[in-house]
């Protein structure tokens, strides 16, 4: 089957291994209409608010998504300097500032916690873009990425980065990249948990993160060490308004195959992208979009790899 490519949209890794740690970029050269859905209690994020309907700036440049917690927006300024480098971004007369809305996850719990994402891992993502469909797994901002928490780290189940897309008859696409470093656990569409909480460090059982936190059962201390990213992307002409209402639409799509989702212990965050001039009703994408989210947690952790670390639903499969 051929990729489902969308139009002036380039997206790129880069990773450090002995993090492991790494960021993901989406790069919109000829700008793109944006929006932003915050759910979780415990987000990072940097320029967010260019995503304002009534900020001046109409369009953004790229989206960052990153690991090491708060440190690793430091990898936004090597993305900032690719793109003005290039001419790309808000005119400002003596020269052109790039838009680029960030956010990060918390992997300094998975391995070493002093390798975060840096300006030039930003850079390396961006040098690594393309319009071909992405790498998954744990690459780029799901390579530390982690599901499961309630008992730490240790109990957990590896999470990473998916990707999906569709295109109706109409020529409309929509399409989601997920990282999925949550809290609770991920289970498919027949509600069967498939990564997630882990009743020992070496057990392979699911200790159902839901069902003991509806028993009263909490994280021994507070946890921010969890965080689902997400960017939906269409062809479909929105403004900044729709956007944001398309990422609300979207971010409903955790609540399927994440349980619980949205905590205290999250910082769910979900972006919104239109680069294209179809017209097609609001609704219809969103739910296509909701989809898509779907199917992308589904296949981050699917294509997770455990790196040695923990193990991933691969591993639990034999």
């Amino acid at each position: 089957m051929a990729p489902i490519l969308l139009p002036n949209v380039l997206i790129g890794h880069a990773s450090y291994p002995d993090g492991p740690t790494g960021c993901t970029v989406i790069l919109c050269p000829e700008g793109a209409v944006a929006g932003l859905d915050v759910r979780g209690s415990a987000s990072g994020t940097r320029q967010t608010d260019s995503l304002s309907a009534v900020h001046r700036v109409p369009h953004i440049h790229g989206i960052l998504l990153a690991g090491g917690s708060s440190f690793g927006l430091d990898a936004g300024g090597g993305v900032l300097q690719y793109l003005e480098e290039r001419g790309i971004g808000f005119d400002v007369t003596v020269t052109r500032v790039p838009i680029v809305p960030s956010a990060i996850l918390f992997d300094l719990g998975f391995g070493n916690p002093a390798v975060r994402p840096d300006k030039a891992l930003g850079y390396q993502a961006c040098l690594n873009a393309s319009a071909e469909t992405p790498a998954e797994g744990s690459v780029g901002a799901g390579t530390g990425a982690t599901i499961g928490k309630i008992f730490s780290v240790l109990q957990a189940t590896k999470g990473g980065l998916g990707y999906s897309a569709v295109r109706s008859e109409e020529g409309l696409i929509v399409a989601a990249l997920v990282v999925v470093n949550a809290f609770g656990d991920v289970r498919n569409l027949s509600g069967k948990i498939i990564a997630g909480a882990r009743t020992g460090p070496e057990d392979r059982t699911f200790a159902d993160t839901w069902a003991c936190m509806k028993k009263g059962m909490q994280p021994k201390q507070f946890m921010v060490q969890n965080t689902t990213l997400g960017v939906v992307l269409t062809n479909a002409r929105l403004d900044k308004a729709e956007a944001r209402k398309l990422a609300q639409l979207a971010q409903n799509g955790l609540i399927g195959v994440i349980a619980p989702v949205h905590t205290l212990y999250d910082g769910d965050i979900l972006f919104a992208l239109s680069v294209g001039r179809v017209e097609a009703p609001l609704m219809q994408v969103g739910i296509l979009a909701q989809e898509m989210v779907q199917a992308a947690v589904i296949k981050a952790v699917q294509s997770a790899d455990g790196l040695g670390r923990l193990p991933a639903w691969r591993d639990l499969q034999s």
